[in-house]
């Protein structure tokens, strides 16, 4: 009897204070609704409401805010502005491919310095995309340009064609003409002009190359290792060659890498159940307990950098300076062919990332309209080129849309101020730096394996059945991985693909040549008898 009447005045006290909550919420919103804010951002002409939106912009941040740590892991891959000369002694040009507790120390200083730039120039692009366009989309460096930018073109550890500071400059060029091209609004008819299986086919071929990346050890759990026989084999090792990164005892016994398989399954199962926020949760899990000392998976080991890591780590808010990837850019050796091709790659990337994911969050938020455009579409490219501008001078890769914005479109997000309110989150998280710095690589590496999964879905849409489109597109896709080059895949798939098409060209134009030559012989032979029929008249 007692624990019903208990029962009772429970339920009424949380239907009270539900009710409350509720009038509060109504409150809040008509207030907004009304104001200049409201108005802005057109929230009753769009049905929505304050609330609504600040759901919104909560769950777009939560699916995209992975990229803050995984962009600055990847970009410090390519070594940055770190050199020789941050080596320990003795150095040689060799320590950059091998442990140096110099090299290492001034690599964790440059990724704090990009997970800045990261969070900020998201906050920037997504700011920008609410107010200026008021669109619903959250707005990061790219996946795919930024692994482009760090292993193809700077290379690892600036084992590549080109300096950072160069291949900054590449992409604030990319930007600038980006910017023109939008303005002039060129973009749509650009992206026609590769073919559709190519086109298909690039998005799954980065995903197979992140994944590849998220694979090995320097960049991710480490399941995939070096092999003089095999070039490639299985890994996961407990002790491996520091120099050649080659196994040497103890194959898949590595703990980290046990640690972040644990990490995929998490952010699998969250994704197998629709839960939001899956990408990040795998990753958290996996950081917490790598910050742990004293046991074989942590991330501040018994070591000088370990130490001094660790006492960073401590402060737990911070607000990190730049100091050395803000304006590295250099045009000094901008007359190299591998910076043209960087180029085009990168505005590729761009013209093909951001209008196929622009068009497709507005025609999930009901925006298209009869004829195929929506309602801030120029000022939405214009943003996305102006916002990587400002993150070459950040030192990071290309902005572009994200596609996780969805889930904040499905959550009723239908206004800017779903952008804006995802910047706000990027600027919080500004002050958490000492925190975002320490997530390791093993804690990465399974959320660049996820992207891999989502970025293959485009594979249905290429027609397998006609081999003028398969072929190319297998291509595109292999390569990528094997050839650890994403422009190389996208040459090679667009060669075969004009290459398996001269034959059909070539005999159209010939059809068509002997089909002008007809017409123009019957059309001289009309005039020759209407000319002979007056002569005879005449006569």
């Amino acid at each position: 009897m007692g624990g019903e009447v208990c029962a009772r005045m429970g339920t009424g006290f949380f239907t009270r204070l539900g009710n409350s909550w509720k009038k509060m919420e109504r409150g809040l919103n008509e207030t907004v609704s009304r104001s200049k804010i409201g108005r802005y951002f057109k929230l009753e002409a769009r049905k929505s409401c304050f609330t609504r939106e600040l759901r919104a912009g909560t769950a777009t941040f939560l699916t995209m805010a992975y990229i803050i740590t995984v962009n600055a892991t990847i970009i410090a891959d390519s070594g940055a502005t770190c050199s020789v000369e941050d080596c320990s002694p003795p150095a040689g040009p060799d320590c950059l491919l091998r442990p140096n507790a110099g090299y290492e120390k001034c690599l964790s200083k440059v990724k704090a310095d990009l997970i800045v730039g990261t969070a900020l120039s998201s906050m920037i692009g997504s700011f920008a995309m609410g107010l200026l366009a008021n669109l619903p989309l959250g707005l990061a460096p790219g996946m795919g340009a930024n692994a482009y930018l760090a292993y193809n073109l700077v290379g690892f550890h600036g084992s590549g064609s080109m300096s950072y500071q160069t291949a900054m400059a590449v992409v604030l060029v990319e930007g600038c003409v980006f910017f023109v091209i939008a303005a002039f609004g060129l973009r749509a008819k650009l992206a026609l002009l590769i073919p559709q299986p190519v086109r298909l086919a690039t998005a799954a071929g980065i995903g197979l190359f992140i994944a590849f990346v998220g694979l090995q050890a320097h960049q991710g759990v480490g399941l995939v290792g070096p092999d003089s026989a095999t070039l490639v084999t299985i890994s996961a090792c407990a002790e491996t060659n520091p120099t050649t990164g080659e196994c040497t005892g103890g194959k898949m016994r590595s703990p980290t890498f046990w640690l972040g398989f644990v990490g995929f399954v998490i952010t699998s199962f969250g994704l197998v159940k629709g839960i939001k926020g899956s990408m990040i949760y795998g990753i958290i899990f996996v950081t917490l307990v790598s910050w742990l000392r004293g046991t074989s998976v942590t991330y501040f080991p018994d070591t000088p950098l370990g130490d001094s890591n660790y006492n960073y780590f401590q402060k737990v808010v911070d607000f990190h300076k730049i100091k050395s990837t803000l304006g590295a850019i250099s045009f000094t050796h901008f007359n190299k062919s591998e910076v043209w091709i960087g180029l085009v790659t990168l505005l590729y990337f761009d013209v093909l990332a951001t209008t196929g994911t622009l068009y497709t969050m507005a025609e999930l938020g009901g925006f298209v309209d009869d004829q195929g455009g929506f309602e801030g579409e120029y000022r939405a490219y214009m943003v996305d080129a102006g916002a990587t501008v400002v993150g070459s001078t950040l030192g990071v890769s290309p902005i572009a849309t994200y596609v996780e914005s969805s889930a904040g479109i499905r959550e009723g997000g239908r206004t800017g101020l779903t952008a804006v309110i995802v910047a706000v989150y990027f600027f919080l998280s500004l002050f958490f730096i000492p925190l975002l710095s320490s997530v390791p690589p093993w804690a990465i590496g399974p959320s660049l394996v996820i992207v891999g999964v989502l970025m293959m879905k485009v594979v249905k849409d290429i027609d397998w059945n006609n081999m003028r489109e398969a072929i190319p597109g297998f291509v595109t896709m292999l390569l990528m991985p094997l050839t650890y080059s994403i422009s190389n895949g996208i040459i090679a798939g667009i060669g075969l693909y004009v290459a398996l098409g001269l034959y059909d060209y070539a005999t159209g134009w010939i059809k068509w040549l002997i089909e002008t030559r007809r017409v123009v012989v019957r059309e001289q032979n009309q005039v020759s008898a209407t000319a002979g029929s007056e002569i005879v008249e005449m006569i």
